[in-house]
Order: structure tokens, then C-alpha cells, then sequence
């Protein structure tokens, strides 16, 4: 059904690639994520939800076309269908059928709940190609919840020693995820303009997010010592942070999870929230669609792969242009 071309995952039937990393005619986009967007193809297909942020990122005047999850469509006699991965606001696996073979290509998923998307869907299929961007048994996440009342309680403890809370999270989904779990009873939420760009889209598809002031239209003599400003990972070590001094620097990432990894990025705190399936989420989701084939991509590749062969399953590693660039990072900080 599939075929792996020097553009990305192509299907020859249905004439489509699907998030190809180089300009196509027809692309099928499971989300705006840079990574999974080639910019200047002729035509693209989305989820309908997502349609606005992936056309706030192309380049003006890019056909978009966009599909309700569930709701299938045909090109050149292959049937193809968008339904929720759980990942970001619009984020879509692509189901792909064609004579009673049943294909899909999940994008990025997450299998915990995230009030700021639709949940993940569990498809059947025959053949399902899976990321691996948490790929190893060490990732395994906290419950959302308690991530969040430790974002909070880091919150407090920074006003009582009168500095600004600062938390790096991608502008395009974790940003709006972070938002989600902030208790706006505790001080003035701020955001960094990439940030409130991108909210701006979640506040029209309904999802519910505390009110935000961005950074750039506060008052003169601001006291950022009660607020919380969330931003992307860019701004750190910019001039942009001067103004909140002193402050403390938090990263919301699943690297988070790993030791070492808060150092590297130099912030105070790590919380490891994470929009991908941890280790026990993808095995989980990879038995659940009782594919008997599976395509590995995006991470750690070689890894699951053994550990899908050893169950008895047919694997193939897919390598992409992004490889080494896992959960969105610099592309995803351009806006």
C-alpha cells in the first residue's frame, strides 16, 4: 500500500505521500509540526480542526483542503479516512484502505488524556506504521495531573521568593498544553507572542484555556514576580528574558524524564509532560490494532523494531530527513 521514496511515505495506488519531507503535488498531514510538513507542496490534505495552524504556517495562497475526522474520502479508488492521535489540536492518524488491506500511519500519538485535543483513536489494521520518538523502556510518564500540581506548586514557591516563573514548552501544542494545567488563581499568566499565536487557534475550536496576557503588550514597570510566562524554547539565553529578572527557568518535555537533560538545556526544572506515547502507551497501541506488520519511524527506530521482532510481528525501520530531531524541536520554533 505504502512505498518509502526519497520525498517520505508514498502510496503509488492513491497517488498521495503522506507528511513528506519534500515538496509533493498531494500531501496527506497528520499535523503542523514542522516535522511532518514539506512547505511548497501543490495541495494538502488535514484534518479539519487542524486546517487553520497548518495554513497559518504554509506559505500564503496553499491549497488545504480539509477532512472531518471519520469521515472518508477516495483518491484514485484508495480510500482514506483522518481519525485522532491524541498528539496536538488536530493531530491525525491517516487510514488507508484498498481491497480489504487496511494501512495506518499514526503520525505523532499519545494515548493519555489531553483536555486541549481529541483523544487518540484505536484503529485496527494489517499494517500500522508507529513513531518512536519514546521508544525505550525508560520513558514512562507521570500522570498528567501530577505534573501539573508540580508546575503549580513551582509556581508558588518562586513568588514567595519574589521571582517570575519561566517554562519553555514548544509554541505549537505543549505550550497550550502547559496553559491547560495553569491555576490562574495564583497569579497573571503571560505568553511569548509564538505562544499566543498559536493559542489564539485553540481558543476558536472551543478548548478551554485560562486567560493569557502576551509579554509584548505589558505595561511599562511590569512586577513579573507573581506571573508565569510560558514561551518557547528558543527564547532562552535571549535578550527577551531580561526583562523578567529574577526569575526561575522551567522545560516541559518528555526528555525531561532522562538525567542530565535539565542540565543540558541549563533551566531549573525539568517536568517531563510529554504529547508522545511513552514506552508502555506505543507497545499498548501496536498490540491493540492487531497489525501483524508494523513500520518503526521517528526515534528510537532499531530498538523497537527488536522488541516488535522478538514478539513474533514483521518490522521495518523507516528513516526520515528529521531523524535526531524528535518531539518538534527547531523546526516547530520558527513561529
Amino acid at each position: 500500500m505504502l512505498v518509502v521514496t526519497n520525498a517520505g511515505l508514498y502510496c503509488p495506488d492513491g497517488d498521495f505521500h503522506v507528511d513528506p519531507w519534500k515538496p509533493v503535488d498531494r500531501a496527506i498531514i497528520t499535523h503542523a509540526h514542522g516535522d511532518h510538513v514539506a512547505w511548497d507542496s501543490k495541495a494538502y490534505l488535514t484534518s479539519a480542526v487542524g486546517s487553520p495552524l497548518l495554513t497559518d504556517r504554509l506559505p500564503a495562497g496553499s491549497s488545504v483542503t480539509p477532512l472531518e475526522y471519520g469521515r472518508a474520502t477516495t483518491l484514485n479508488g484508495v480510500q482514506v479516512s483522518l481519525h485522532p492521535a491524541g498528539h496536538i489540536l488536530g493531530s491525525s492518524q491517516v487510514r488507508i484502505e484498498k481491497n480489504g488491506q487496511v494501512w495506518v500511519v499514526s503520525g505523532d500519538y499519545k494515548t493519555a488524556p489531553d483536555a486541549t485535543c481529541a483523544g487518540f483513536e484505536l484503529i485496527r489494521c494489517h499494517t500500522f506504521v508507529t513513531e518512536s520518538t519514546f521508544g525505550l523502556p525508560i520513558y514512562r510518564w507521570e500522570r498528567e495531573d501530577q505534573l501539573f500540581a508540580a508546575i503549580n506548586a513551582w509556581w508558588r514557591s518562586n513568588q514567595a521568593a519574589g521571582k517570575a516563573s519561566v517554562i519553555f514548552g514548544y509554541a505549537l501544542g505543549k505550550a497550550q498544553r502547559i496553559l491547560s494545567g495553569l491555576d490562574p488563581l495564583i497569579g497573571p499568566i503571560y505568553t511569548h507572542g509564538a505562544v499566543e499565536r498559536m493559542t489564539r487557534y485553540y481558543r476558536l475550536a472551543g478548548v478551554s484555556l485560562p486567560p493569557t496576557h502576551p509579554v509584548g503588550e505589558a505595561a511599562p514597570g511590569t512586577d513579573w514576580s507573581r506571573a508565569i510566562i510560558v514561551g518557547p524554547p528558543s527564547a532562552g539565553g535571549s535578550g527577551w528574558m531580561r526583562r523578567f529578572a529574577p526569575y526561575s527557568t522551567g522545560f516541559a518535555s518528555g526528555w525531561m524524564r532522562v538525567r542530565g537533560a535539565r542540565r543540558r538545556r541549563a533551566v531549573d526544572r525539568g517536568f517531563a509532560l510529554s504529547d508522545h506515547a511513552d514506552w508502555p502507551g506505543l507497545l499498548t497501541t501496536i498490540e491493540g490494532t492487531g497489525a501483524d506488520q508494523v513500520w518503526v519511524t521517528h526515534g528510537f527506530t532499531a530498538v523497537m523494531a527488536r522488541w516488535l521482532e522478538d514478539k513474533g510481528l514483521q518490522v521495518r525501520t523507516v528513516a526520515t530527513q528529521w531523524e535526531g530531531e524528535q518531539d518538534d524541536a527547531p523546526v516547530e520554533e520558527t513561529t
